[in-house]
């Protein structure tokens, strides 16, 4: 495995982020998919044996038990110090009027609830989840700065939001000496690449560590466009992200079967080569429910692809809406 600094930060990360929303007690909150923790410890502990060291989750991923089910397979197959644990806030955890979003109050009641159940005593990187419209920017600066200060979180990051909100979010952060977001948390695939307008190019401008979200378009990228999986008719949000996929992105996927069939390696390499080969991007956020799933994770690092083949997968691409801010 191979490990990178995240963004201008000294911090160092595997050139893999395993995404956690995939193991959480099933029935608990929004997905119907994931896997109960006696599925997933297999899972997390084929993670550490690769070499990841970053993982990444949510305090709404499947009602906290992500957080919890994360938390013990570091305990049990790890050592703290040597993980690097992501975790974010935004979403509704309770149905109170202050149970959302990035208000002091919210930061500094989500923070201690994400450090118990991780069971953890700091947090490597907390992310905002989405932009919050309903909350000064400044006051949720400033209250992640206050969690940095008390050692309850080493980095902050950011997730999917307008790259005019996001300079804004790192002007201010300088203006006003607190802390400054080190990462940006992203919707970016071959059948996404709107934020290679302005965010990417933000991003290595300010020397921000990328890890984009949906590496394989919730598996799209690694089947024929019309196949359809027990994921794809239950996720709601992914279906709110695709919606109106087109001829053009039957093309895109028709060239990445075309390219691992030449190369002789599943699709889910060639797709994620492309990404992990992309300027500034450090570290796709792989998800994984089968062995297999992380094993071509981990082959795509050493998959070179040629002028040619990339140019093959990129040329079918058109402008899409935008997707993933909400």
């Amino acid at each position: 495995m191979e490990y990178v600094r995240l963004g201008r930060t000294g911090l160092k990360v595997s050139r893999l982020c395993l995404g956690c929303m995939t193991y959480g007690e099933p029935g608990r909150g929004a997905h119907e998919w994931t896997l109960n923790e006696e599925a997933s410890r297999p899972m997390l502990r084929q993670a550490f044996e690769a070499g990841i060291n970053f993982f990444d989750t949510a305090n709404i991923y499947s009602d906290g038990t992500s957080e919890e089910i994360l938390g013990r397979a570091i305990r049990d197959f790890s050592r703290r110090d040597e993980v690097v644990i992501a975790t974010k806030l935004n979403g509704a955890m309770r149905t109170d009027p202050n149970a959302a979003g990035l208000s002091r109050k919210a930061v500094m009641t989500e923070v201690d609830a994400s450090l118990k159940r991780l069971g953890t005593d700091y947090i490597d990187l907390y992310q905002i989840h989405r932009f919050d419209y309903t909350t000064p920017i400044e006051e949720t600066l400033e209250a992640l700065h206050d969690v940095v200060k008390a050692g309850k979180v080493r980095y902050i990051g950011a997730s999917s939001m307008y790259a005019y909100q996001f300079c804004k979010a790192l002007y201010l952060a300088d203006l006003h000496g607190w802390t400054r977001f080190v990462s940006m948390q992203n919707h970016y695939n071959l059948l996404y690449r709107e934020e290679e307008r302005e965010m990417l190019r933000l991003c290595r401008e300010e020397g921000i560590g990328v890890i984009p979200w949906s590496p394989l378009a919730r598996g799209r990228l690694t089947r024929d466009f019309d196949e359809k999986t027990f994921r794809t008719e239950t996720d709601q949000y992914g279906k709110s992200l695709h919606k109106g996929l087109g001829e053009a992105d039957r093309r895109v996927i028709d060239a990445v079967a075309t390219v691992a069939t030449a190369r002789g390696v599943p699709r889910a390499q060639v797709a994620l080569a492309w990404l992990a080969s992309r300027p500034g991007v450090t570290a796709p956020i792989v998800g994984a429910s089968k062995p297999a799933h992380l094993q071509d994770a981990v082959a795509a690092l050493s998959l070179q692809l040629t002028p040619e083949e990339i140019g093959a997968l990129e040329a079918p691409y058109i402008p899409h809406t935008v997707a993933g801010f909400s």
